[in-house]
């Protein structure tokens, strides 16, 4: 695939896609783009998981077929994929907070593990379905705090109720895959997918610094940082979605291509909190003013204190190659709410990044 973006552009029109949690942050990205590529899309999700909701502003709902349903539920979610008939499967619908899973695990293990059995159930069941994506996180390693990235062979594990459903997440996968679905039982391709931090515009979920700052500088008060020593991988909110397409493509005319992979920023990008909280302040100050933030530091529960991904895989086994960094992604986060601000096209400033980002 020379031209990637071309090449996706074509493989994706017209082509079947069911979306699980697509009302949320990154499905709305995930959503718009697929919509811009001509993909068939239907989504399953219960309703946006916050308001505002990116999902409501992104004029997502006409231009698809739009499911409301809980993961939790297998009889529910077969109907969808009776419906769909999909060809291509992400899954992205989840409990992604870290502190929420100390307030409701059993929600957090029931969403995240049982909803992915019941995706890979309804898969197995579904004869359509050729590719198959399951999104996870960095999280899924037993981190060591070690300074070096963690590579897809390394071992997993979680601290956190968060952490640890994803790692039964990632387990859960590779047992449906080992199970059912090797290459000499049916032709369908199952991968996943461990990505850093995401930024972008329109994420408006609760402890997530961005959204934080945004909020913060809004309400013209200073931005609170717990902390502001944690290191994270952040990455502009395309780099994933459009890995995860990316891979979900070649895997479809590939299977020997299906596996876990990680999805991450280059070293210049895995900052600390208090780092990307400075490049924020001083970006929205050269157009603004008021930016400033405070180290509040808490007692909160256990957070991982540094995380760091190896992803020379998938860029020597796909050629997958990254398009922008933190601060192009910074730049952008200002430049939707910008539009946010002045009660602009928030579609068509969703577009315009997508486009460019793939162009």
């Amino acid at each position: 695939m020379k031209d990637r973006s071309f090449s996706l552009r074509e493989f994706y029109k017209g082509k079947r896609v069911l979306v699980t949690g697509h009302t949320g942050f990154k499905g709305s990205w995930m959503m718009r783009t697929l919509i811009l590529m001509g993909a068939q899309v239907t989504g399953y999700s219960l309703d946006a998981p916050t308001d505002p909701s990116l999902f409501e502003m992104a004029d997502i709902k006409d231009h698809i077929c739009h499911l409301k349903g809980d993961i939790r539920d297998l009889e529910s979610l077969k109907k969808a994929f009776d419906k769909a008939k999909p060809e291509i499967v992400i899954h992205m619908a989840a409990q992604p907070i870290v502190r929420t899973s100390y307030e409701e695990p059993v929600y957090t293990y029931e969403t995240n593990v049982m909803g992915t059995v019941n995706v890979l159930e309804c898969v197995r069941q579904c004869s359509c379905v050729r590719s198959v994506v399951n999104v996870t996180t960095d999280k899924v390693y037993k981190n060591n705090e070690w300074e070096w990235g963690y590579r897809e062979s390394d071992v997993l594990g979680g601290y956190d109720p968060y952490s640890s459903s994803k790692s039964c997440s990632e387990l859960v996968t590779d047992s449906y895959r080992n199970s059912f679905f090797g290459q000499d039982k049916r032709s369908c391709a199952i991968s996943t997918v461990r990505a850093g931090n995401v930024i972008g515009g329109g994420d408006f979920a609760r402890d997530r610094i961005i959204p934080d700052c945004i909020r913060a500088v809004l309400d013209n008060r200073q931005i609170i940082v717990r902390n502001p020593h944690s290191i994270r991988p952040y990455q502009f909110v395309m780099e994933p979605v459009y890995a995860y397409l990316y891979l979900a493509a070649r895997q479809y005319e590939d299977m020997t291509l299906e596996g876990s992979y990680n999805v991450g920023p280059d070293d210049n990008d895995i900052l600390t909190t208090g780092d990307i909280t400075d490049m924020f302040c001083h970006k929205w100050n050269m157009i603004y003013s008021g930016a400033s933030w405070q180290n509040v530091s808490d007692k909160g529960p256990h957070e991982a204190g540094f995380l760091k991904l190896d992803t020379s895989k998938i860029r020597q086994k796909l050629g997958y190659k990254r398009r922008t960094n933190v601060s192009d992604a910074l730049d952008r986060i200002i430049e939707f709410t910008k539009v946010l601000i002045d009660k602009g096209d928030i579609p068509s400033c969703m577009d315009e990044q997508i486009k460019e980002f793939m162009d």
